[in-house]
């Protein structure tokens, strides 16, 4: 446990520096009306080039303090999990895990996993749509609005102050949890499938007799490609999940998931539900082969200093 704790925290704080500009470029197109001619964006590189005009450089890691403070907690839950589920899992003659123990194992992570990220991810979302709170209030007022009628974050705790006291107290923070359980399942079901399915591939090609001789390049590969896969098996689930965590709590435009997936469809098509995936998918491959090369080799260092 001690060993997956280190492990995931440093591996954890590699892939958010490397993958949260293009998760904040992902949150800002997923999380703007679906009405016409409402979009503020009209697509990554757009949105990409007036965050850094409105807010500088800082503005492509705005809320990145919310996952950054529980990153050891995300990965320590979701790498534990996972070991615990793969002893649960273990078979009696001693023969490694199949395809099939691996699906079950991150299913069994995910859940785990989902009551972290969801109330994580809710203050990231938030200040990510919102975007620099000074260029929000002037949003606002170039809109004709009142700012002082309209609610501006100034950074995760006052999210967090917000939705404690206005929007139904703890339970307010894991809104969207069942849009997040359900990615969660499907993506790490997709992810750590392939990885594992890349490390096998990469044994046998190079005729290594372990997955333990890989090179820290040959996991490089694997999570990437794991990573890619996590995009591709759960991408319009996160898309309906960013909008039902940023939906106003007193006027809410959707009632759930199903509800809000239709009215995306019916307002945008299913390419509504893929908005902000080329951030996502371009996202994946360095994040994710970061982490799970960076997990793993600092796993084997831990497990080598305390033998």
């Amino acid at each position: 446990m001690a060993v997956d704790l280190t492990a995931g925290t440093v591996a954890g704080v590699a892939q958010l520096m490397v993958g949260h500009p293009f998760d904040t470029i992902k949150v800002k197109l997923q999380s703007q009306s679906s009405a016409a001619g409402a979009a503020t964006f009209n697509g990554p590189l757009h949105a990409a080039k007036q965050t850094l005009l409105r807010e500088g450089f800082k503005g492509l890691y705005k809320g990145m303090s919310a996952p950054l403070a529980t990153v050891a907690l995300f990965n320590a839950v979701l790498f534990a999990s996972r070991g615990q589920m793969e002893v649960l899992l273990a078979h009696k003659d001693g023969s490694p895990l199949g395809l099939r123990d691996q699906l079950v194992a991150a299913v069994g992570a995910s859940c785990a996993v989902s009551l972290v990220a969801t109330p994580t991810e809710l203050l990231k979302c938030r200040l990510q749509a919102q975007g620099c709170s000074k260029t929000a209030m002037q949003r606002l007022v170039d809109a004709g609005l009142d700012p002082a009628k309209h609610t501006i974050y100034r950074g995760p705790r006052e999210v967090a102050r917000h939705v404690l006291a206005h929007e139904g107290g703890p339970l307010g923070l894991f809104r969207g949890l069942g849009a997040t359980l359900g990615r969660e399942s499907l993506g790490n079901m997709a992810m750590f499938g392939v990885y594992e399915l890349a490390k096998q591939q990469l044994v046998a090609l190079k005729g290594l007799p372990s997955k333990d001789q890989l090179s820290f390049s040959d996991l490089l590969l694997a999570g990437g490609l794991g990573g890619t896969a996590f995009w591709l098996g759960c991408y319009p689930l996160d898309a309906i999940k960013s909008k039902l965590q940023v939906d106003s709590y007193a006027a809410p435009r959707y009632s759930g998931i199903w509800d809000c997936g239709r009215q995306v469809v019916a307002a945008e098509g299913v390419r509504g539900l893929f908005r902000g995936f080329g951030p996502a998918l371009a996202r994946s491959f360095p994040a994710n082969a970061v982490c799970f090369a960076v997990y793993e080799a600092t796993k084997l260092v831990v497990n080598g200093f305390i033998s």
